[in-house]
């Protein structure tokens, strides 16, 4: 028996501490930049700094890390990198809030010391989320740990601006953008998010300006909006050209109640004939199709709302300094007041909001830096659609397809302080804008040094999409570039889809000239147990810190791993994960029992024995199935089938290695065969060490703690072993036929135990005639250990053998199984006891009925509350006609 042994009950905080601090120190994860090798690479989705671990962050980190230490297990090398993005909008939120509960703003510190607060926040705060990373065993290389605001990456980022600038693809204009009034800064199209709305749709009145003429023939003109405060800012009324209903209108003059302005009726085909009146009025300052129209027709940009969210001097002295609030209320009423106003209907529509602050965008014409994203757009989609890059699952191709092909320039400047400022200057003295990588001192153009530096900083998302190669060290050509770029899988949620992966593909292509990812992998998002999104508000969040603290971390891996179903969201219940804690367990206990069975060193030659041809069918099978298993876990995790891997492992482990193999062992154990034991002792360590090693790229702890113990492994780091290799020879298919007979047979005796009541501990008397003599001879064959799983005291397998009259029976793959019941059970006892559990169960089954038979219930309940009655109903009733069976059975036995 080996010495080293496992304490009785597995304590997962201590081994999750040991083996962290371990791997870490020793460095265990971090790769050699070796382009001669064949590499693995991931670059992780960098959290906010301003982050903490959600269940969505769980499920990403265990999916990452199960594909690096699997592919660690393959011989590759790997390197997964660790980092966080420095959040532009987030953080400087964050730190504000913090400034106004000491009573002062950013603007009381100024740019710089408010920059220095920032930083000093993120020393003592930010961070937070990746030591909460580590406690989820994720086999990053901490050496190379990234920040997006660290000086190699502000570097590219730099050094990415200069170049765009310089090839015509980076350029500063005045366009509508989305503003935020909270945040004071603008925001890329796909940083808005839209939320239905109940509102009101006003329908005005724009008569005719011109009198005396065609303007008087005609009916004034009706507009429908839904903010009646920007048509203040109105400079056209547009119809479509086609729309016969106002072909006469074109070209003549409405008009603009409230401001004593004249505007234009213009035609374009942008115009929907059918929604609405068909008119539409056009504010290019306060709407993005407007601004288009505007800019084709050469229209005034009226900006009547500034940037603070306030009507402007150009809305009119009656409504300068108003709130668009208070606004709109005084313009419907002088509307209505001065007879414009035609009609006021209820209306649902979606309305942007900043995907940060949730505060309502305003559309906003202003200066701003953009990315003409045409040409980096195309050759994004082309490498999906070429093969170059596969999107998985495949349903988000055409999303990603349909959102480059209608992708707009992307604004990339920030009102922030935080974040990369644009590397930009004006001359003072002559105009002239310098972008450079490096801080100029004087103006290439008239020497002089009075040079000022552009105030806005880039979008958070420019940094991020240069993630997978400026983290390698990009612009210098490094050995990591060289040896793990491109990656191999980016694995994100579908969310930022477009926010990060479509840019990424954009600067990677552009940049390297190849994608960055070989794969992109989306997972599904994880909901509470009823299907619903997890919300604090709700109060159905499940912290997966507060999971990892009450069941370890490797339940709640594997939980998650086990519903991983590509594409489809997991639905989670605190129940499930303690479910896999029971499994930990079972496997902590499959390891004590091992250990206290094996010597305390393994034969010299037990690693090249041929554990396959172990006599006993018992081993023949387990090796047969663990054949199977290697296949089928290996395929699962190369095709992203995290689930089937994990189902395959839990089956083969609980339900055949524990259940089955380590009991039927005990024989040669504790028998007097010293061969047999040794055989036998050979075999469970073998493919023992091999479940573990398929089994640690989800369970990294539990399998590294015993591994760390067991013969021949002791102090070795089970994240260094190799995939166990195939051995083609194990494949026996007369060993698998030969064991389902042999448990079928077990199981069958077992089942009769349990219908009749009868003490796990009585020995029975079993009577089998065979249906062939294939399984006479299986069942003689294993005579001993058929007698030992269940527990009897004879075995009879005869063709011709007549049972006796009372006996319970069933039937295994065509062969008659007896168990004479003389002696086994009290009838008198059993059949009362039948008796009461028949009436209980007709009660319960009245009630169900009865229910089921309410129209009320029925009409009223949720579908799936009816669905599950009907249900219980169901099983009941099946139940009972099993119990009258058997009642009526034991009756008639009784009775002889």
């Amino acid at each position: 028996m080996s010495e080293k042994t496992l304490p009785k009950g597995y304590e997962p905080a201590d081994v999750e501490k040991r083996w962290n601090q371990h791997w870490e120190e020793t460095r265990a994860f971090t790769p050699d930049a070796d382009p001669d090798r064949e590499s693995y690479s991931i670059v992780i989705p960098p959290p906010n700094v301003t982050g903490t671990l959600h269940m969505g962050h769980a499920l990403n980190m265990t999916l990452q890390d199960i594909l690096c230490r699997f592919n660690r297990q393959k011989g590759k090398n790997v390197l997964w990198v660790p980092g966080m993005d420095h959040a532009g909008i987030a953080t400087q939120n964050v730190v504000e809030r913090q400034l106004a509960a000491e009573g002062l703003s950013r603007e009381d510190l100024g740019r710089e010391q408010f920059v220095e607060r920032v930083w000093q926040w993120k020393e003592e705060y930010g961070g937070k989320i990746l030591n909460q990373i580590r406690r989820l065993g994720a086999s990053v290389d901490w050496t190379r740990e990234r920040f997006t605001y660290d000086e190699l990456l502000s570097k590219a980022v730099r050094e990415v601006f200069v170049q765009l600038h310089d090839e015509g693809l980076i350029y500063k204009g005045d366009y509508i953008i989305n503003w935020c009034n909270r945040c004071h800064t603008a925001l890329a199209d796909d940083e808005v998010e839209y939320a239905a709305k109940a509102g009101k749709l006003y329908l005005i009145r724009y008569p005719y300006a011109a009198r005396g003429g065609a303007g008087d023939r005609l009916p004034d003109l009706v507009v429908a909006t839904t903010r009646p405060e920007t048509m203040l800012g109105d400079t056209a009324v547009a119809v479509n050209p086609e729309d016969e209903r106002y072909s006469d209108a074109i070209g003549m003059d409405v008009d603009l109640p409230l401001t004593g302005r004249t505007i234009p009726v213009i035609g374009d085909s942008y115009v929907d004939m059918e929604f609405g009146t068909g008119c539409l009025k056009i504010t290019p300052a306060h709407d993005p199709n407007d601004f288009e129209i505007g800019r084709k027709h050469e229209l005034e940009s009226l900006q009547v709302i500034d940037s603070r969210g306030v009507m402007s001097e150009a809305a009119g002295p009656e409504f300068a300094g108003m709130t668009t609030r208070e606004a709109r209320k005084k313009v419907v009423a002088e509307l209505k007041a001065r007879g414009f106003l035609v009609e006021v209907k209820d209306y649902d529509h979606n309305v942007g909001h900043c995907y940060r602050c949730k505060s309502v965008i305003e559309p906003h014409v202003s200066t701003q830096w953009f990315v003409k994203v045409g040409p980096l757009a195309a050759k994004a989609r082309d490498a999906v659609s070429e093969g170059e890059t596969r999107i998985l699952p495949e349903q988000w191709v055409k999303v990603y397809n349909n959102w480059l092909d209608n992708i707009r320039d992307w604004c990339i400047s920030r009102q922030l302080w935080w974040g990369h400022r644009i590397p930009a200057w004006t001359c003072e003295s002559c105009g002239k804008l310098i972008v450079s990588r490096e801080d100029p001192t004087v103006c290439p153009e008239c020497g002089s040094g009075k040079l000022v530096q552009d105030e806005d900083v880039l979008d958070t998302w420019f940094s991020s999409a240069l993630w997978p190669f400026s983290t390698m060290g990009w612009p210098e050509k490094t050995k990591d570039l060289e040896t793990f770029y491109p990656t191999s899988v980016l694995v994100t949620a579908f969310d930022i889809l477009f926010f990060w992966v479509a840019r990424m593909m954009m600067m990677g292509i552009h940049f390297m000239g190849k994608p960055p990812f070989a794969d992109v992998y989306i997972h599904a998002l994880v909901r509470d147990a009823e299907g619903k999104k997890m919300s604090k508000s709700v109060g159905n969040v499940i912290d997966p810190l507060i999971m990892i603290d009450k069941y370890g971390c490797d339940s709640l891996r594997f939980t998650l791993t086990a519903f991983a179903a590509m594409g489809r969201d997991i639905k989670l219940a605190e129940e499930r994960i303690e479910g896999y804690r029971h499994f930990v367990n079972k496997i902590w206990n499959a390891a004590r029992f091992v250990m206290m069975n094996l010597p305390e060193s393994m034969p010299v030659d037990a690693a090249s024995r041929e554990v396959e041809k172990t006599p006993g069918v018992h081993h023949q099978w387990i090796f047969h199935r663990l054949e199977q298993v290697k296949d089928e876990v290996g395929r699962s995790l190369e095709d992203y089938r995290f689930n089937d891997a994990a189902q395959a492992l839990y089956q083969f482990i609980w339900h055949e290695f524990c259940d089955w193999y380590l009991e039927m062992l005990k024989p040669e154990f504790n028998g007097e065969d010293e061969a047999a034991r040794e055989g036998a002792q050979v075999a469970v360590w073998t493919a023992f060490t091999e479940v573990l090693v398929l089994l640690h790229p989800i369970m990294p702890f539990v399998t590294a703690e015993i591994w760390s113990v067991l013969p021949d492994t002791a102090g070795d780091d089970i994240s260094r072993a190799l995939y166990p290799a195939p051995r083609p020879a194990a494949a026996n298919e007369a060993a698998q036929k030969a064991m389902v007979l042999v448990q079928e047979t077990v199981v069958a005796v077992r089942n009769i135990r349990g219908e009749l009541n009868i003490a796990p501990s009585k020995e029975l008397a079993l009577i089998v005639r065979p249906a062939e003599t294939d399984a006479a001879r299986i069942l003689e064959e294993n005579r001993g250990m058929i007698t030992t799983l269940a527990k009897l005291e004879s075995l009879t397998v005869d063709a011709d053998a007549t049972p006796p009259t009372a006996v319970a029976s069933a039937v295994v793959q065509g062969s008659e199984c007896y168990v004479p019941l003389a002696g086994a059970i009290d009838f008198e006892d059993e059949l009362a006891r039948l008796d009461k559990e028949l009436g209980k169960i007709e009660k319960e089954l009245a009630v169900g009925t009865k229910k089921l038979a309410n129209e009320g219930f029925v009409s009223k309940a949720p579908a799936e509350v009816v669905a599950k009655e009907k249900e219980k109903v169901d099983a009941l009733s099946d139940k009972r006609d099993k119990l009258m069976d058997l009642k009526e059975r034991l009756a008639a036995a009784s009775q002889e």
